[in-house]
């Protein structure tokens, strides 16, 4: 009986020291950045919001007008024992324009640039790695214009902003294809290939 309770007792303490990592990026519209994470195998939870600026508790007015420094942002909790950065990375690259120096697709302005906030130095390195490759692939007809930037204090956006292509699924695919994404998008990947399995 006490091997047992022991047992049990170690195993809950190694479910609970389990360290979840957070990564965080900026792809233009939030809304169209959630799912293509949500459905990877080691994704905890993702969740849209704000970063990168100066005003406090911004709210989406203030943020989509353009005037506090903060981007729309996806921060994306996950295992790193069932999903790499590499990986996110991967699909964050394949998921955004990373030549558009202006904003994303239709949404235009420095609070749609694309951004990869950075939490640790690894993070960082392995951020600068890929988009190295990418710009080697691509070759110097195409610039990467995508900025690699530290982590600061993310906020969360309003209630109805979250999984948002869930709640409202045919204004999101609308939204989508009015605003020439997933158009785009296709002519991203021909020009840097598919996306890795794993």
């Amino acid at each position: 009986m006490p091997r047992l309770l022991l047992s049990l007792v170690l195993c809950c303490a190694a479910i609970g020291a389990r360290a979840d990592a957070v990564a965080t990026f900026a792809g233009g519209c939030f809304w169209c950045m959630e799912h293509p994470f949500d459905v990877l195998d080691g994704v905890i939870s993702t969740t849209s919001g704000y970063t990168g600026g100066h005003v406090q508790n911004p709210t989406y007015e203030q943020v989509s007008g353009g005037h506090t420094g903060h981007y729309e942002t996806e921060q994306i909790r996950y295992d790193p024992g069932r999903i790499s950065y590499e990986r996110l990375l991967d699909v964050y690259w394949h998921n955004i324009d990373p030549f558009d120096a202006g904003g994303q697709f239709c949404d235009r302005g420095p609070q749609y640039r694309a951004v990869i906030f950075y939490h640790d130095k690894r993070q960082e390195e392995l951020a600068r790695q890929s988009k190295q490759v990418l710009q080697d692939k691509v070759g110097p007809g195409h610039k990467v214009v995508t900025q690699i930037l530290p982590a600061k204090e993310f906020y969360p956006a309003e209630a109805y902003h979250q999984d948002y292509y869930k709640k409202n699924p045919l204004r999101y695919k609308f939204y989508r294809y009015a605003c020439g994404r997933d158009k785009r998008l296709e002519e991203v990947r021909k020009l840097i290939g598919p996306e890795k399995s794993k």
